[in-house]
């Protein structure tokens, strides 16, 4: 049994800073001066509506969202706004996805219990999803009502290196690398993700949505699902995941005290530089994704060897490195380096992949 905190790679749920934490400690019994705890208190309360309405104006502030998008947090994680993208967006019909992975293939396949007009416009599966198809691959429909595409594919290790030209409204799920660096919103219609990863405990997804793409939705579909209706609500139609909420606020603090976007960037980008590296000169691990298309917050690796790569995942857990095993559709190793991993994590568990290396070679 470990005494102390350990380093987890795990892809989601993951790590939290330990300054979030600490914070969520001091006040889980007794939040400012109430007497009641953020998983206590009434979500109509004026404590609460504070919580969230600062937690907004933060994500507004870090991400630098403009006013014409709306904010919403809502329950079901990323995967029900699968369903809710084509209830809200689908008008004629006709839309494109793009797959580069297992979640945007998910994504598209909810799609396709919607219209029989949504449109593969590229597909990376043809080299097992270890890169990213450029624009002129994409094969866009005229008239389409949106593109989707998964803007981190946290599976493969694979991240969008440009954002595609198209005169349909872009969809992008960015689940695992939301505000791990800065990106311009305006040149997206929508930006959804479950916030697991990168953002606060499991249990919600935030979406970001262009106001014009507010149209409500026909009385066919859940009115939970309507965005317009969430809007209008302050994404309080229900009860809203008040915890889920209330540390992500306390993680966006945490971002601006230290250096906002900009800096998350520049920290994540020697953090993924140290592995990438390593694993560009070990003679034992490979990265299996083409060097334009890695990611800053997934690097997945193999050894080429499915027994060493079961004594590697072995051995680095009782070492204190854990949830470091590949997705069970891909095998082989991830490390997920979101921004509350620290740089240490990552300059340990290469230490501890070369001493494996000597040890196994």
């Amino acid at each position: 049994m470990f005494q102390e905190r350990i380093y987890n790679f795990s892809a989601g749920p993951s790590m939290l800073p330990v300054e979030v934490l600490e914070k969520a400690q001091k006040e889980i019994l007794n939040y400012g001066g109430t007497g009641t705890s953020v998983m206590e208190m009434s979500h109509r309360s004026k404590a609460f509506e504070a919580i969230i309405a600062q937690t907004e104006a933060d994500f507004r502030e870090v991400m630098q969202i403009p006013d014409n998008y709306k904010v919403l947090f809502l329950q079901g994680g990323a995967t029900l706004e699968f369903a809710a993208i084509p209830m809200n967006l689908l008008k004629t019909g006709v839309a494109d996805y793009v797959r580069t992975g297992q979640f945007s293939t998910k994504c598209y396949k909810e799609a396709q219990r919607f219209s029989d007009k949504i449109h593969l416009a590229a597909s990376s599966d043809d080299k097992t999803y270890s890169y990213i198809p450029q624009q002129e691959q994409l094969d866009l429909s005229e008239g389409a009502d949106y593109l989707h595409i998964c803007f981190n594919n946290t599976v493969f290790g694979t991240k969008w290196n440009y954002i595609p030209e198209t005169d349909a409204p872009i969809v992008a799920d960015m689940s695992s690398c939301i505000l791990s660096e800065p990106i311009d919103v305006s040149k997206f219609g929508v930006i959804y993700a479950g916030v697991q990863k990168n953002i606060a405990p499991a249990g919600m997804a935030v979406v970001i949505v262009r106001e014009d793409l507010l149209t409500g939705l026909e009385g066919k579909y859940p009115t939970y699902m309507d965005w317009k209706a969430q809007a209008e609500a302050d994404s309080m139609m229900n009860t809203p995941p008040c915890w889920c909420i209330y540390m992500c606020g306390l993680v966006l603090q945490w971002i601006k005290e230290n250096g906002g976007l900009e800096a998350r960037k520049e920290y994540n980008a020697k953090k993924c530089a140290i592995l990438y590296d390593f694993l560009d000169n070990s003679k034992m691990f490979k990265s299996a994704v083409e060097p334009a298309y890695r990611s800053m917050m997934n690097v997945t690796f193999v050894t080429g060897n499915d027994e060493l790569d079961k004594k590697f995942v072995a051995e680095a857990a009782e070492a204190g490195f854990i949830n470091l095993k590949g997705h069970r559709s891909v095998g082989g190793m991830r490390a997920s380096i979101y921004n509350a991993m620290p740089m240490e994590g990552v300059e340990k568990l290469v230490a501890f992949m070369k001493a494996f290396e000597e040890a196994n070679s």
